[in-house]
């Protein structure tokens, strides 16, 4: 048995999504900025997609952009949307996304912002009086935090988030890539000036994305070249890519209810079945279905010997995930964000990320397997 749990960092591409990409590239080939009837064809069809996009979040298509995924996009809102407003300061914390992270760090070491971290506990969730704070002591602040974090799943209320950047006047960047098409998002009703989509996160094509820009703030382009994206973005539009990303949020929005239960099921299944099959078994980040991702299980495991091959070895076995371990040194390269939260270097962690092709006896099977080697190392 091949069993795949790494969905948090790629999904297998819907069949129905394949076969929309599919019609595209055999029938509709022009170039998007052509005049002539084959270009103005595909035109068509980005704006629609791009109309689908703005449908299901409630907001104008004018406020979406394609990009080449999550990471572009906020590399572009971090970086158009500080440089752009003229603002010297930002806040975010160390569990974040390396887009993210890398990004404003990078600023900061290049002298354009100051940059502070909210405090976080032991399960990742943020610190809203500290991050009230920070807003308090800087005027017009950069904020971005994650709605939902990639590796432990635990949930940012980004809807409070919003409000308090409101009250003091602050930019709200979010990075969104982990929940766009497996929550709702309002974006009539939440107070976020950007958030960004991955297309291969929720069952469609690598290599496309888009960034919401909210009509209030105002940003150049980071990529120029041509007239693309309402002078927004340069480059060839990835027509294809469009195509699959607005049939995979659709079809996400369709079926979200059904699927959240199953997988919620699922992720309830495993934790249940490790605890009793694995002595000492724990799991980082929240387990409140209420305020983690049910798209994700962060599981810690006891100390072990060769404890840096428990990945390769659950590959050997046929089980696809990820994770890690804390860094235990300066040198050493480990999660930051299970560093941050102050889990234990000497205990290995896995990442299992589900879908709704998972199945219980895919489960079952990587339980067992887990089992074994957790005895044998003992």
């Amino acid at each position: 048995m091949r069993v795949y749990f790494d969905n948090a960092a790629t999904t297998a591409l819907d069949p129905e999504v394949l076969k929309e990409m599919y019609k595209v590239m055999e029938n509709q080939f022009g170039n998007p900025s052509s005049i002539h009837a084959h270009g103005r064809e595909v035109r068509t069809l980005i704006e629609r997609s791009r109309k689908t996009v703005a449908n299901l979040l409630h907001t104008s298509p004018a406020e979406i952009f394609f990009t080449s995924g999550g990471t572009e996009a906020d590399n572009t809102a971090i970086r158009c949307g500080i440089i752009d407003h003229k603002l010297t300061h930002a806040i975010t914390t160390k569990l974040e996304h390396h887009a993210v992270i890398h990004t404003l760090q990078s600023m900061e070491k290049s002298g354009i912002i100051k940059l502070s971290y909210v405090d976080v506990d032991c399960k990742g969730n943020v610190d809203y009086n500290h991050l009230e704070t920070l807003l308090k002591d800087n005027e017009r602040s950069f904020v971005s935090l994650m709605h939902a974090n990639n590796e432990l799943g635990t949930i940012t209320d980004i809807e409070r988030v919003g409000d308090l950047c409101e009250a003091y006047n602050a930019i709200f960047h979010s990075d969104t890539v982990q929940t766009v098409g497996h929550y709702l998002h309002d974006l009539q009703k939440l107070k976020v000036h950007f958030m960004v989509c991955a297309a291969h996160k929720l069952h469609g094509p690598k290599g496309v994305g888009f960034l919401h820009v909210n009509h209030k703030v105002k940003i150049n382009p980071m990529i120029y070249g041509g007239a693309q994206e309402r002078n927004m973005r340069g480059g060839t539009e990835n027509v294809y890519g469009i195509a699959g990303l607005a049939k995979a949020l659709e079809l996400a929005y369709t079926e979200m209810g059904a699927h959240q239960t199953y997988i919620q099921d699922l992720k309830s299944y495993m934790m249940a079945k490790m605890i009793q099959e694995i002595p000492g078994v724990a799991f980082n980040g929240e387990t409140d279905p209420a305020k983690s991702l049910y798209t994700v299980l962060n599981t810690s495991f006891p100390e072990m010997d060769m404890a840096d091959m428990l990945l390769f070895n659950l590959d050997i076995a046929g089980i696809s995930a990820s994770g890690g371990s804390a860094c235990s040194s300066g040198s050493d390269i480990g999660s930051h964000v299970l560093t941050a939260i102050g889990a234990s270097a000497d205990r290995p962690s896995v990442r299992f990320s589900f879908s709704k092709y998972n199945t219980k006896d895919e489960v079952d099977f990587t339980v067992a397997k887990l089992k074994e080697l957790c005895m044998v190392s003992a």
